[in-house]
């Protein structure tokens, strides 16, 4: 049931909604996204912004990429293959056949949720996760369920993860 529910949620994103800009936008989205790379240059600058919290700001950037290693981690041992919707090709690129959880999600809310952890403000870098996540299944490279799951260990790994060499 849970599976047939996924399947209907995926074939509603990518089949509904759909304009070139729109397409574009999260294509733009899912480039920022990858290897978390936007998260690292969001604690660069936040670093620069705020001296006072240097640190903490630039060890929740590397976060991003760190994320990424251990999304991959977690993929190996699922193995849960991309989904393949007949007539409706993904809108985009993949460095791996592998689909749970989704490593984009996973990354951007690990580090929106430790940036929060500074700053209550920086929940706003909240938006900026979930538009990257929600693309995913929009584009026809994760399934829903796949985001949830890169949502639950982004949560995880945000709310672990040292802000510090003291912390």
């Amino acid at each position: 049931m849970l599976a047939r529910l996924d399947n209907r949620l995926l074939y509603a994103m990518r089949t509904r909604l759909h304009g070139a800009r729109t397409e574009a936008a999260f294509r733009t989205l899912g480039k920022i996204g990858e290897y978390g790379a936007v998260w690292l240059l969001i604690g660069i600058v936040l670093a620069l912004l705020d001296p006072g919290r240097r640190e903490e700001w630039l060890f929740a950037g590397v976060l991003g990429p760190f994320a990424i290693g251990v999304n991959y981690a977690v993929k190996l041992l699922v193995r849960r293959r991309r989904p393949a919707l007949e007539g409706l090709p993904p809108l985009g690129g993949a460095p791996s056949s592998l689909s749970f959880p989704s490593a984009h999600t996973t990354s951007s809310v690990a580090v929106a949720v430790a940036m929060t952890r500074i700053d209550p403000a920086a929940a706003v870098l909240l938006v900026l996760a979930v538009a990257i996540s929600i693309g995913r299944p929009y584009l026809g490279m994760h399934y829903p369920s796949d985001v949830l799951g890169g949502a639950v260990l982004g949560t995880a790994l945000g709310l672990v993860w040292p802000l510090g060499l003291v912390s």
